[in-house]
């Protein structure tokens, strides 16, 4: 049997899965053998295998060009895999939206409308599905106070820091009430300080809601402090080649970030990136 041969006969097992009535036992997200090529040849991603379970905190660590944004337009359905399938809760692409299978995507920018107060910016997803003013304006007052806004509510985005802008996004993400939250690298542009502090806030409000959540970044620390595991991936193609739980119940405080767990946690994360960029050296020279 050939790949599209075998391809075609999983994504039928999953249909007739999907049809038997265990949706809540189906992984959140599941990427089986999938691959991204684009027209100008360059291989993005390379039979990428990857379950993520509900309330799971996974994120993707890699160097540049590993293919870690790709993946992750992938499954907000931003972009559709070369070979391969993608599954939302067991089912296609027609299942996200459906009730209890949301999902929102956070960008790198905050890209704030600057003619608009923050609780307009937040409300905007929820104006296009045209919610109820009065819904509407109680899902945004409940995200703004999720992620510290609720005094900012009629600020124009030109009187906040980066920071806050950053978390207008999140709280216009958070207003539709997402099951599955998509983040890519929302605060690379920050300062450490500020950084820190959102993901400790980031980590906060999954731990508090009933939220999936996958979250691209170049940072080992920020890695390690927000996630219950960590895919790290190399380039040329991008690939996984590592699947690292981070097993550290507790808080994740100041403490546990000069604590030996986190530490030997960061080496670990070390060693597979540096593996990964040797690899992926290795495959540019045999091509």
């Amino acid at each position: 049997m050939d790949r599209d041969d075998h391809a075609m006969s999983q994504a039928a097992a999953w249909e007739q899965e999907g049809a038997s009535g265990a949706p809540d036992e189906a992984p959140v997200l599941s990427a089986q053998r999938v691959e991204k090529t684009y027209r100008n040849g360059t291989r993005a991603l390379d039979e990428v295998r990857l379950d993520i379970g509900r309330g799971e905190f996974v994120s993707l660590l890699g160097p540049s060009g590993c293919g870690k944004s790709t993946l992750l337009k992938m499954f907000a359905g931003l972009e559709e895999p070369s070979h391969g399938h993608l599954r939302w809760w067991g089912g296609n692409l027609a299942t996200v939206g459906t009730p209890e299978r949301t999902l929102a995507m956070v960008f790198q920018e905050a890209t704030l409308m600057p003619w608009a107060t923050v609780a307009q910016n937040a409300r905007l997803p929820l104006d296009l599905r045209h919610v109820p003013r009065a819904e509407a304006e109680a899902r945004v007052a409940a995200a703004l106070q999720l992620v510290g806004l609720e005094k900012f509510h009629h600020v124009l985005p030109r009187e906040l820091s980066g920071g806050m802008q950053m978390r207008a996004s999140i709280a216009r993400a958070l207003a539709t009430s997402p099951n599955l939250l998509l983040m890519d690298e929302p605060f690379g542009a920050l300062d450490e300080f500020t950084r820190n502090k959102l993901d400790a806030d980031l980590r906060d409000i999954w731990s508090r809601q009933d939220l999936t959540v996958v979250f691209v970044t170049h940072s080992i620390y920020e890695a390690v402090f927000l996630s219950s595991r960590v895919i790290v991936m190399a380039a040329r193609p991008g690939r996984i080649i590592a699947d690292v739980p981070i097993d550290a119940p507790g808080p994740r405080d100041e403490a546990f970030r000069i604590s030996a767990p986190f530490l030997q946690y960061c080496k670990t994360l070390s060693d597979y990136l540096t593996l990964a960029n040797q690899q992926g050296g290795d495959h540019e020279a045999q091509h």
